[in-house]
């Protein structure tokens, strides 16, 4: 059924007002068209479902569910990662009305496809025994409002990956515990080669300054009734953009684009000796460095009282798009990819992904899956294990993450040339509150 343009935009408004109320349950009532039940084809043939992602393995999943499954077979197209230009491609696809019935997406943007009704509500369709195969926080990210969005695909705790050699040849005898050693160890780092750096500042991708600041208790999007309250400038997330902005003053880390050529390139020179990243990031060193092979460790991530603690950095979902008529054949397709041995190990083997699934009772599949010989042996999954467990919860994703991670990863850009990470986040601020105002929504600042 066509909508209206005034009619679209009350059912944005809805939608959006469903998310800011997802921690006020008193105040939800019922929004969208929930998911429509497709069964398989009636003419025996099995029914065809279009899906875009990017995760690492993905191809290998699809090739595995397409040759296990008769009723429903999956035609997969690789997009650019979201912040790469691959939630841009999707947007315009739901507007254009070509969307694919089901796509990947992070945690973090989930709230604003919701907002903006690009998704379904799949309530229906997710059982409470399906919800309860996955860790809590990740279910807690999916389901806004009562209503169920999407099927968690991983967990993202934070981890530390390091360089072992160059920790012993800088006098490191064991990885930083807290914010204030690992200041400690890059200027060790820095003193025993004026080219080492113990890690990078991404100024294109603010998801690993969020989760550091999630990591320390911030709460930037609260809902109250109807209202969003936006505080991205409280004393937990100050005291994590006064340390970067430090690091980054005092020239101790690189600032670098994340994942980018010049990142590489440092990698493999030995210049960068750390990566403050998730359990995913284990593949992408991996595939990144392989010559390095032996040399990088995982530890947990600094935390600031030496206390286990961790945000998520990343994560992934499924969500079906508004517009598909096999919401059913698409959430067939997404639970076995998340909540069987068969899907978790179709991506694991692939060799090129480490990702912690988000249904816990998979981590030792996952754990056999991964060969570790690049990080000498180590059990890395055990490092996950505690960083997921030690993930705080009530984080909540504000409607609008596109607005503001566009206004704070701008203001990045010019560090050094003005900008400041101070001003980045009291931009991000601005433009998430300017952003909801116009899209209707009640804000409380």
């Amino acid at each position: 059924m066509s909508l209206t343009p005034a009619a679209r935009r009350r059912r944005v408004r809805a939608a959006a007002a469903l998310t800011a109320a997802a921690v006020t349950l008193s105040l939800l009532t019922a929004c969208g068209s929930g998911a429509e039940d497709t069964a398989a084809a009636d003419d025996g043939q099995p029914v065809s479902i279009t899906f875009w992602g990017w995760a690492k393995g993905t191809q290998d999943v699809v090739n595995a569910f397409n040759a296990s499954h008769k009723n429903v077979q999956v035609k997969f197209e690789s997009i650019p990662s979201g912040v790469a230009g691959g939630y841009a491609k999707i947007s315009n696809a739901v507007k254009a009305g070509n969307a694919p019935d089901v796509f990947n997406t992070e945690y973090g943007q989930l709230p604003d496809f919701v907002s903006q009704g690009a998704v379904q509500d799949i309530t229906k369709l997710v059982s409470a025994d399906l919800k309860a195969k996955y860790l809590p926080q990740a279910v807690e990210l999916t389901t806004l409002g009562r209503a169920v969005w999407a099927i968690p695909l991983d967990a993202a705790p934070q981890a530390f990956f390091y360089r072992k050699d160059l920790f012993d040849k800088a006098g490191i005898t064991a990885p930083p515990k807290t914010w204030d050693e690992y200041r400690a160890a890059a200027q060790k780092l820095k003193q025993a080669d004026p080219n080492s750096r113990i890690g990078t500042f991404f100024p294109d991708d603010p998801s690993t300054f969020e989760a550091l600041a999630w990591q320390n208790g911030a709460h930037w999007f609260t809902g109250v009734g109807d209202t969003w309250n936006i505080d991205l400038g409280s004393s937990q997330t100050k005291r994590v953009t006064d340390y970067w902005q430090q690091l980054v003053s005092d020239d101790l880390v690189r600032v670098q684009p994340s994942f980018s050529q010049q990142w590489t390139a440092s990698l493999q020179k030995g210049e960068t000796a750390g990566y403050v990243g998730a359990a995913w990031g284990g593949g992408v060193l991996k595939g990144t460095v392989p010559d390095a092979t032996g040399k990088w460790a995982v530890a947990p991530v600094p935390t600031w009282d030496g206390a286990p603690a961790s945000g998520m950095l990343g994560g992934t979902t499924f969500a079906v798009s508004k517009d598909s008529k096999k919401a059913k054949a698409a959430l067939e397709f997404a639970t076995w990819a998340t909540t069987t041995p068969e899907g978790i190990q179709a991506r694991i083997s692939s060799g090129t992904s480490s990702m912690y699934p988000a249904a816990p009772e998979l981590v030792p599949v996952a754990k056999a899956a991964f060969k570790t010989d690049f990080y000498g042996g180590q059990d890395i999954y055990s490092v996950f294990v505690k960083a997921a467990e030690s993930i705080k919860q009530g984080w909540q994703w504000g409607p609008a993450m596109g607005a503001t991670n566009t206004a704070i990863k701008d203001t990045l850009g010019k560090l050094g040339q003005g900008g400041t990470v101070q001003g980045a986040v009291d931009a991000g601020q601005q433009a998430t509150v300017a952003e909801l105002k116009n899209r209707g929504l009640k804000v409380a600042q």
